[in-house]
């Protein structure tokens, strides 16, 4: 399990939670199930878990216990907010939403067309989705 760390009396997270969509019937949920490994791979690995959202909602006691105790981000693929709605109703509100359609409109990204692999296209959307679950981890870490 995390742990926080204590600077100056207050206590800071080291680790926070991502929990990306399931929306395997859109083009956005594969975009956000490729950033979130990329953050937790690649970019943050340090400093993020991800947290399984089938077994969240099923009842994960380690999944729950963690999303209680430490700041989540949500990432969902589209404006339905599966993630985000369940991760208020079994442990809190999540520290930052991501909605990918939203985030890839708001950059002028055009509707990715594969669900199954990504294009270049799909790839770019990608990167902007990770590099803004990496902004996002950045201001939580260092705000506490």
């Amino acid at each position: 399990m995390a742990e926080a760390i204590v600077l100056g009396g207050e206590i800071k997270p080291n680790k926070v939670g991502i929990v990306p969509c399931n929306g395997e019937e859109i083009c956005e949920g594969t975009i956000t199930r490729f950033a979130c490994r990329k953050v937790l791979e690649k970019l943050r690995p340090a400093n993020t878990v991800t947290i399984c959202l089938p077994l969240f909602i099923a009842g994960g006691k380690g999944e729950k216990e963690f999303a209680q105790k430490f700041p989540t981000i949500t990432v969902d693929g589209c404006e339905k907010r599966c993630s985000q709605k369940s991760t208020e109703r079994l442990s809190g509100k999540p520290r930052e939403s991501i909605v990918v359609t939203e985030l890839l409109k708001e950059r002028g990204i055009g509707h990715p067309e594969s669900r199954r692999a990504l294009t270049e296209e799909g790839k770019a959307a990608m990167d902007i989705v990770a590099d803004e679950i990496v902004k996002k981890v950045d201001e939580i870490l260092q705000k506490g």
